[in-house]
């Protein structure tokens, strides 16, 4: 009978967005030309919404209040409450994918912004926003033309791109906790109608509905028999050597006291437990910003298990912790199936009833898929659920739709009812998609200046690779349709009349490569642009990748027609994760590389435009390129920290310990920049004033100032002033991200090698320097993980580090 039900609940709701598409109106409650809705007090806009919600949940029958637990939520006609839907799908521009959007009425497209690794490279939190609230504006043009059924996007992706091979890496921010939590603050800010500081949310109403997704700890799909489903963040190593019968390997590794290319065993299982530490200062950081800074209202919990809880399940993570902890306001969804998938895959739960009652007893609000339509009554009965426990969800959802302004009347007549489709695929948006895009390439090598291009010259170009004359790959995953498509092939052609292209390999697999074809063009041509890397058939989500090389023949490829030219030429990399390229990166006969991850609608133009000159590239790089022997360290290994005992190498900049194809933060141009210190307001801290004695601690030949001092009032007040001045030597104008780090002296405990600590753009033209400003405080910025997951702050020098330039900052507690 459940089955029987949702199914009715599904056609229902098709029937009504019908009805709503063909009247060219958005779908909203309390139609004031409804009579009944006179007599309803959560129709009454002049009440807080808090009691108009709860005026609402009071009228509805067990049955409706159930049919409200799932994405597809059902209209209530009695009540005039519309259906809606929750999964809408925006990372980077809405998209085709999730429910809640369609594309076949008189709206097809919009505007495709970069995969968000690309635009995390420009290092620009004002872009972001500016991304978000395009996007935003968008999403709520669709919607008040009467073409989307809900206002809820499940985006951004701001978990840590841990491991190189993660298919989705390319959804997020990077590999940085800073990076990822600013870019998520933004991001959040622009799509929901907030201002940039944070500072505009009018009464809490929405534009559109923001939802950091997963959490937490969640960064693998589909390796080597584990997959996102059934993987518990918590692999023992029994548990990996029944799997693959082994549980050694070789790895080449090497840190400060390891001789280079040093060959060194190390257990393959290792301790793959979540730490409290890395789950303080690696996993936990964007998640907090995202909900304190950004006001996010959603958040979605991840399908795998952590430490053995699957996280949709977790009291600890989803009430004290993000409800409690943080003052999270908003509702929580599961990732689609994640319910079914606690009793169906993991065996978590007995019974589906107990998985139902495990969610909602966590703090879970609404289930993507149909298990909670199917079961939630049954728990009633079988008293594992409480009604109360259905209400409390229901608060949390309603509460979300109210503030989204669908409940007070026609949203044309409303706040944001001024958005229509003129504002889907506006040149406005379509220009901030070219100004990501050539803000995140990232210029990789450039030997001899090979670029830019001169446009005065004639010349002959030969364009090759299966990247070359394709769009598609450009949008990256979670896409949707583009307002325009250009190649690069087509974007090279208006630069330079004289262009030949071939393929070079059919597909990105490149299982067979014409080498002799492509040879014989780059031959004749005075120069040659390669257009390499990946796409989704390599990378994606349910797919993660098993090496860090060029697919199939593209090696032989690049090196066989880098060879025959006549020059150095140029190779172009589409990839969302990294790859390792070492043998491009020292060969002399390729000139320059230029990486553009996924660069949306633009990337074909922004691409020329860098090759030519008309844009100098500023992008830094936001993950580290490993080479290909990190391979042998297994996905499922979620330690960020090394283990030197069995020369496990650690994860990301700010642990790993071994050799680097490109660092994180790596990035060329046109010109050259240096940094110069030129203030910083003190170099000396007093810690032991801030707090009484005894709440410095000892941890062997180490003093620290333990977590719950970190949040005094003193602490929180004190401020480190850091002056900067950037000065471009070059002749060419450029936009330059700035990146402050700070190390320590000596390595103890665990601790980091490195991290970022702020970062700034600043425009410069040629020849001349600016100064910018970094505000710190020590007891935020200063601050480490403990092996309790307590956020500590160690005696001793630490050090500011800007490219290459050091201050030392000394700690006395």
């Amino acid at each position: 009978m459940g089955e029987v039900h949702s199914h009715r609940i599904i056609i229902l709701l098709l029937i009504e967005f019908l009805v709503y598409a063909e009247s060219n109106g958005p779908p909203y409650s309390c139609d004031s030309s409804n009579p009944l809705t006179k007599s309803f007090r959560f129709c009454d806009a002049k009440l807080p919404i808090n009691k108009r919600v709860q005026d609402l949940i009071s009228r509805l029958t067990l049955d409706e209040k159930i049919s409200q637990l799932v994405n597809t939520a059902p209209a209530i006609p009695r009540l005039n409450i519309s259906a809606y839907q929750w999964w809408s799908e925006a990372l980077h521009g809405f998209s085709r994918h999730g429910k809640g959007i369609r594309f076949n009425g008189s709206i097809a497209s919009a505007t495709m912004f970069p995969q968000v690794i690309l635009t995390a490279a420009s290092f620009d939190a004002s872009l972001w926003y500016r991304i978000g609230q395009a996007i935003g504006e968008e999403a709520r043009g669709v919607y008040n033309a009467g073409e989307a059924m809900g206002m809820t996007f499940w985006a951004p992706n701001i978990n840590i791109f841990r491991d190189p091979r993660w298919g989705r890496g390319q959804e997020t921010p990077g590999e940085d906790p800073l990076v990822a939590g600013e870019y998520a603050v933004s991001y959040v800010r622009g799509i929901q109608g907030d201002s940039f500081e944070g500072t505009q949310l009018k009464d809490g109403h929405l534009k559109a509905s923001a939802c950091c997704k997963h959490f937490t700890a969640h960064d693998l799909d589909n390796w080597n028999g584990f997959d996102r489903y059934m993987f518990d963040a918590n692999v023992s190593i029994t548990n990996f050597r029944m799997r693959f019968g082994q549980c050694f390997c070789l790895c080449r590794f090497c840190d400060s006291n390891m001789q280079k290319n040093h060959f060194l065993i190390f257990l393959i299982g290792g301790n793959a437990q979540v730490t409290k530490q890395d789950l303080a200062d690696t996993y936990q950081p964007p998640f907090k910003s995202c909900v304190q800074k950004g006001q996010a209202s959603g958040i979605m919990c991840a399908y795998n298990r952590v430490n053995g809880v699957p996280n949709c399940a977790d009291y600890d993570l989803l009430t004290t912790t993000a409800r409690g902890q943080w003052g999270f306001n908003g509702y929580i969804a599961s990732d689609c199936d994640a319910v079914a998938i606690i009793h169906d895959n993991q065996g978590y739960a007995k019974l589906p009833e107990d998985a139902v009652a495990d969610v909602l007893k966590a703090g879970m609000d609404v289930n993507c898929g149909s298990y909670l339509m199917k079961y939630t009554k049954s728990a009633v009965e079988k008293k594992k659920v409480l009604e109360s426990d259905i209400d409390r969800a229901l608060n949390n959802l309603f509460l979300m739709r109210m503030r989204l302004g669908l409940f007070n009347g026609d949203p044309k007549k409303l706040e944001f009812g001024n958005i229509g489709p003129d504002h889907v695929c506006s040149q406005k948006h379509q220009d901030l998609a070219l100004e990501a895009a050539k803000k995140g390439i990232v210029l990789l090598k450039n030997s001899a200046n090979l670029l830019p291009f001169s446009k005065i010259n004639a010349m002959s170009l030969t364009v090759i690779g299966p990247n070359a004359n394709t769009s598609q790959t450009f949008l990256g995953n979670y896409e949707g349709f583009p307002c325009k498509n250009i190649t690069v092939l087509q974007a090279l052609q208006k630069y330079v009349n004289h262009t030949t292209y071939h393929e070079g390999c059919s597909f990105v697999n490149c299982t067979n490569a014409a080498i002799d074809k492509a040879v014989h063009l780059a031959k004749e041509a005075d120069y040659v642009v390669l257009v390499m890397g990946l796409d989704q058939t390599q990378e994606r989500e349910k797919h993660d990748r098993t090496d860090l090389e060029l697919p199939g023949n593209q090696e032989i490829l690049i090196t066989s027609v880098a060879q025959a030219a006549k020059g150095p030429v140029i190779l172009v990399l589409l990839c969302g994760g990294p790859v390792d390229i070492s043998f491009a990166k020292g060969n002399p006969k390729i000139g320059s590389i230029l990486w553009a991850g996924y660069p949306g609608e633009a990337g074909g133009t922004a691409l020329a435009e860098i090759i030519f000159g008309d844009h100098n590239p500023g992008g830094r790089l936001p993950v580290t390129w490993y080479p290909k022997d990190f391979i042998k360290v297994p996905m499922t290994d979620m330690r960020m920290r090394p283990d030197p005992s069995t020369g496990y190498p650690g994860r990301t900049y700010r642990f790993y310990n071994g050799p680097k194809v490109f660092e994180f933060g790596f990035g060329l141009s046109y010109t050259k920049y240096s940094y110069h210190y030129v203030s910083v307001s003190r170099n000396k801290f007093f810690l032991d004033r801030l707090s009484p004695k005894h709440a410095v601690q000892n941890s062997g030949q180490v003093r620290f100032l333990s977590d719950s001092e970190l949040e005094t009032k003193l602490c929180h007040n004190m401020k480190l002033s850091v002056s900067v001045r950037v000065d471009n030597h070059g002749e060419i104008d450029g936009k330059h991200p700035v990146l402050l780090f700070i190390k320590w002296d000596g390595l103890r405990n665990g601790n980091l090698r490195k991290k970022l600590i702020g970062f700034k753009s600043v425009s410069l033209s040629a020849g001349k320097n600016a100064e910018i400003e970094f505000v710190l405080n020590p007891c935020k910025h200063f601050s480490t993980a403990d092996e309790n997951g307590l956020m500590v702050i160690q005696e001793g020098t630490h050090y500011l580090l800007v490219g290459d330039e050091e201050y030392p900052i000394n700690l006395v507690l």
